[in-house]
């Protein structure tokens, strides 16, 4: 490659990685993984949770406690088992609200006893009162 396309090509590789869409996209990193950028920041809460989910032919929950929460997501330690990819049910005692918020998420990661939840179905009153608690939880900081 002739040393002009090579600085151009450089400098549009370099513009992208700027811009806020390639941010939100995931991006290798110097250890080969990939990083993800979140949508949304998280916030810590210790929260008790309850994890209702659908194993082996029946219904099953199991308790756990919240560690972060975002307005797409939540992160927790749980007593029980769950796949990466599995659907569960949550129900979350937040503050500022008077009963639980009960949302369907997905399990995106698993590291010991630790997992990861993405919201899937929040209707416009539950994003509503998770953007209500997280900006509450931003100015506890």
């Amino acid at each position: 490659m002739k040393p002009e396309k090579e600085k151009k090509a450089r400098a549009a590789a370099a513009s992208a990685s700027r811009s806020p869409i390639a941010s939100a996209e995931s991006s290798p990193t110097v250890s080969g993984k990939v990083h993800y950028t979140r949508r949304f920041p998280r916030y810590a809460l210790d929260a008790r949770l309850e994890v209702k989910m659908f194993q082996h032919g029946e219904f099953r929950s199991c308790w756990g406690r919240s560690t972060e929460i975002g307005q797409d997501g939540i992160g927790a330690t749980l007593t029980g088992s769950l796949l990466v990819g599995e659907c569960v049910t949550l129900e979350i005692p937040l503050p500022l609200s008077a009963y639980p918020v009960k949302v369907r998420a997905i399990v995106r990661y698993r590291q010991g006893l630790r997992y990861g939840f993405e919201f899937l179905t929040l209707n416009n009153a539950q994003r509503d009162t998770l953007q209500r608690v997280c900006e509450y939880l931003a100015s506890q900081s």
